[in-house]
């Protein structure tokens, strides 16, 4: 896969969460919500400020984050699930 975000876009790939609740009751696909978290798999060289300078993305590849519920646009790319949003829909890195 050789896909490189634009400006501040970042490729994130949403981590799945358990299809067992913690009561053992098994939750089907339909009832699953969209997962909030993921790991960022690309990212874009930044956006440029009004002065035209180059602002770095706070965000790196390999790094776990939280992202709003409807964020991103989904798309797949060689059979696999990804997401591709602007950089400050995402809310929290996860260390």
């Amino acid at each position: 896969m050789n896909v490189k975000p634009l400006s501040d876009r970042v490729l994130v790939k949403p981590i799945e969460q358990d299809k067992t609740a913690k009561g053992g009751i098994i939750i089907p696909d339909t009832a699953k919500e969209r997962p909030q978290e993921g790991e960022v798999i690309a990212v874009g060289p930044g956006r440029t400020a009004d002065s035209g300078e180059l602002i770095a993305p706070a965000v790196k590849k390999g790094q776990k984050v939280l992202y709003g519920k409807y964020a991103g646009t989904e798309i797949t790319i060689e059979g696999d699930e990804f997401l591709i949003m602007q950089e400050s829909n995402i809310l929290a890195i996860i260390e």
